[in-house]
Parts: C-alpha cells; structure tokens; sequence
C-alpha cells in the first residue's frame, strides 16, 4: 500500500496519523520530491475519474493563468498534474488497483473494514 501527498500537507498528515493509529503498513511517496509520471496517473485513472484528482482549490490551481484554466480539457489534465504535481487532490491511497483521493476517517474505516 502506498499513499501519495506532500509531506506538510494537513490532510496527507491525518492520513498518514490514521494509518499508523490502525497499524496499517504503508510507504509514502512524497508528490513534491518524488514527483508524478505518466504510468502512475494511468493507474489512477483506471479506478477514479481524471476530474477527481485535479484539486481546483490548491493554491497552484489559483496561480494559473485563466488561460490555462479556462481551456484545459480532461486529455490535458494528465500533462497538467506531472508538470504540476501539487494540484493532485491530496491524498492518494493506492491499495492493489484500488484508489481513494482525499482523506476521510468513514471512508477509510470502510474501505480497511474497520
């Protein structure tokens, strides 16, 4: 298991503090110093829609040109989040080929059965 985020990130930090309160195992992979590529993106797209994994509300997001914003197309969103990596909705929690985006205690309770 694996959960994808940047490392000062306020959700990522309950995440990972909920993981490790449940004992799970996991290792973590920093978006910021890691970075993205295609092939990973692929895999996330096969079990959530493109759209989910693009955070409209990060700061990066804001710092675009409207340009940029007002034309982008769900094909482009993939070149968008490797040159970008701080705009993936954060976290990302890839068990096997299941994924969750963002963090949510019932959610996460339900997906490990707890």
């Amino acid at each position: 298991m694996r959960l994808y985020g940047i490392k000062n990130c306020d959700t990522v930090k309950k995440a990972r503090n909920w993981l490790d309160q449940h004992g799970l195992t996991y290792s973590f992979h920093d978006l910021r110093v890691d970075g993205l590529d295609g092939a990973l993106i692929s895999r996330w797209q096969k079990a959530v829609a493109t759209e989910v994994l693009l955070n409209r509300r990060s700061t990066t997001w804001k710092n675009l040109t409207s340009q940029v914003r007002d034309s982008l197309e769900e094909k482009d969103i993939p070149a968008l989040l490797i040159a970008n990596p701080t705009l993936v909705k954060r976290p990302v929690l890839e068990h096997g080929d299941q994924v969750i985006v963002g963090f949510n205690d019932k959610t996460y309770k339900a997906f490990f059965d707890l």
